[in-house]
């Protein structure tokens, strides 16, 4: 694996003095500002019986946390962008299950509120994508004009998953549209492939991004026929003026698999898992060359 890592710390400096040498140690490095969503200046307004219900007897903000993980180009490894994630520390609290219920007890709109909040300070100058839950468009939430998402110094990319129907389809194409008509913030329909496979959304969204789910991935080079299929879908996606991002990407092989297919970015535990502060990309380099692994400084590929 290349790994792209951060530059070492410096050797401690030595001062002169009349008496000789004195090692003087660099203060350490601040620490990174903390993700967890008790920070988050929306955690404070809690409000209504289903709110209050969801964020204080069934799980806290502080049991909340924002995780990075790498989005990256297929054909050398360079960062491309970063996905926002949100984890509970309470067992078997996956995100699913988090929003399952949050959609239940009507607060997903203060619950994407608050990871947005958290999430893209935390990615300054670097283009960011966040999750949203249908529910937040249908509720009104991401209109409002102090959104951070308005406020990210770099592009933003909304990821509204294929899986999940809209129960108010037109007023979500509306409220999509309009956010996304602002510079800097872009659609992405996520995990295509997962559940209802419209490929008509695609077409009535006019995404910027694609992202296939990990299903179509999945053991990608044992399927040739599925290879077919990908390969089809990212054609699709290009003549409507979409990239793609082959999504859950674990093994050399399926890497492979995907660069055959066309896809242009991808992204997975094989360039890097879920982390704060934002990991760095591990490059599958022995995937094209011989060669051992080497490190190279953050934000190069291989070349």
């Amino acid at each position: 694996m290349l790994a792209l890592a951060r530059p070492p710390r410096q050797p401690a400096r030595l001062a002169r003095f009349a008496k000789g040498d004195v090692l003087l140690e660099d203060p350490p490095a601040p620490s990174p500002p903390s993700n967890s969503l008790s920070g988050a200046p929306s955690a404070a307004n809690v409000s209504g019986d289903h709110e209050f219900q969801f964020f204080e007897r069934l799980v806290k903000p502080e049991d909340l946390s924002a995780v990075f993980q790498p989005i990256v180009t297929l054909d050398g490894g360079r960062l491309f962008a970063y996905e926002a994630l949100v984890r509970c520390r309470i067992p078997n609290f996956t995100p699913p299950v988090l929003f399952e219920h949050a959609a239940a007890m009507h607060a997903t709109g203060r619950l994407g509120r608050m990871i947005r909040e958290i999430a893209v300070p935390l990615c300054s100058g670097t283009p960011l994508f966040v999750n949203l839950h249908p529910n937040e468009l249908e509720e009104g939430w991401l209109v409002r004009p102090d959104d951070p998402v308005f406020s990210h110094d770099d592009d933003i990319y909304l990821e509204v998953t294929e899986s999940a129907p809209m129960t108010h389809f037109d007023l979500c194409v509306s409220v999509l549209r309009e956010v996304c008509g602002r510079a800097g913030v872009h659609l992405v329909i996520d995990d295509l492939g997962a559940g209802y496979s419209n490929l008509n959304l695609i077409a009535d969204l006019e995404p910027r991004i694609v992202k296939l789910d990990r299903k179509l991935v999945q053991d990608l080079h044992k399927k040739p026929r599925q290879q077919k299929v990908v390969a089809m879908v990212v054609r699709l996606c290009e003549d409507l003026g979409a990239t793609v991002v082959a999504e859950g990407i674990e093994t050399r092989d399926e890497f492979r698999a995907c660069v055959d297919s066309g896809a242009q970015y991808g992204q997975g535990y094989l360039f890097a898992r879920p982390a704060y502060p934002v990991p760095p990309i591990m490059w599958p380099l022995a995937v094209w060359a011989s060669e051992p692994p080497r490190t190279l400084p953050q934000g190069q590929g291989y070349p």
